[in-house]
């Protein structure tokens, strides 16, 4: 058994004790299975779905997915926060009929802590196929989507990823020093500054967002296709959501706005990336490729 009584500060000094990723793996996937035991659930033969900055783990044969946030932490702290609106916002989706991963009916869904690691608890839903949905049907799902959560009771906070992310991400690339020149930090930075003013007061009404809304975070199932990973639910303009659509998936989405709205989220959307990378780079060092792309793209678009 595992109570939930670790702190998580625990959990973020402890990421860095691992000898290497698989040893955090193994105990992302043995914290889970402790808390699956405190509740009586049996589990014979785990097996890891995912394992990037959270470890996705079938606990089977129970119906039943853990996802231990691992390095999330590093950037967001106090981590249980952010898992504990996703739960919140799918549970009210999914009272609403909405196409979405549920939470666990078999557990209390979290977040948890064991060993130092945060973790949620989800519904096993299995995939029928890897192909990735179209660009017109992730639009449409989108406005069905967001018609849906107009409706969400609760608070949440504005842009909460990159609004938190970005500022962080900086902050632990001035500390560490070696990663990106004083130059190409200075960029970071100033284009930070300079659109904070245009997303802390957005045009056109806010509303509750996906967050992290792209056509990877639509799992093919026997249901049809159920939206995925809520951590970065947020509440802000829809424009932050529609960016990750391609042209035919904003004609499926309709009443998209002018795209001088749409600009400054694509360049949030950009740096959030290149900051979150770069800022990651010492748990994901073969990123780094990828990091120089999305920031040389940056610097076209500026």
């Amino acid at each position: 058994m595992c109570p939930d009584s670790t702190s998580e500060e625990v959990a973020i000094v402890s990421l860095y004790e691992e000898p290497d990723r698989s040893s955090l793996t193994a105990r992302a996937v043995a914290a889970s299975m402790s808390v699956a035991s405190a509740y009586g659930i049996t589990v014979d033969n785990p097996r890891v779905l995912a394992n990037a900055y959270s470890v996705r783990v079938h606990l089977q044969p129970a119906p039943v997915v853990a996802r231990v946030s691992t390095i999330t932490p590093v950037l967001r702290s106090p981590i249980a926060s952010w898992l504990a609106r996703e739960v919140s916002v799918t549970e009210f989706l999914a009272a609403q009929g909405a196409p979405v991963v549920a939470p666990s009916d078999i557990l209390p869904p979290g977040p948890h802590n064991c060993d130092g690691l945060a973790m949620t608890f989800w519904r096993y839903v299995q995939p029928v196929s890897d192909e990735v949905p179209g660009a017109v049907v992730t639009g449409r799902m989108l406005a069905e989507l967001h018609d849906i959560l107009r409706d969400y009771p609760s608070e949440l906070p504005l842009l909460t990823a990159p609004l938190n992310d970005i500022p962080r991400g900086l902050e632990r690339l001035k500390r560490i020093g070696n990663i990106l020149t004083a130059s190409d930090l200075m960029l970071l930075q100033e284009t930070y500054d300079l659109l904070l003013p245009q997303l802390s007061n957005p045009v056109g009404s806010w509303q509750p967002l996906h967050g992290d809304a792209h056509s990877l975070n639509l799992l093919p199932t026997a249901q049809g296709l159920l939206w995925n990973d809520f951590e970065d639910t947020c509440t802000g303009s829809i424009a932050w959501d529609l960016i990750n659509l391609s042209d035919e998936g904003k004609a499926a989405y309709r009443n998209i706005p002018e795209p001088e709205i749409l600009e400054p989220y694509y360049k949030l959307r950009q740096l959030h990336a290149i900051v979150w990378v770069y800022a990651l780079l010492p748990e994901f060092p073969d990123w780094v490729t990828h990091a120089k792309l999305i920031l040389d793209k940056l610097r076209d678009r500026l």
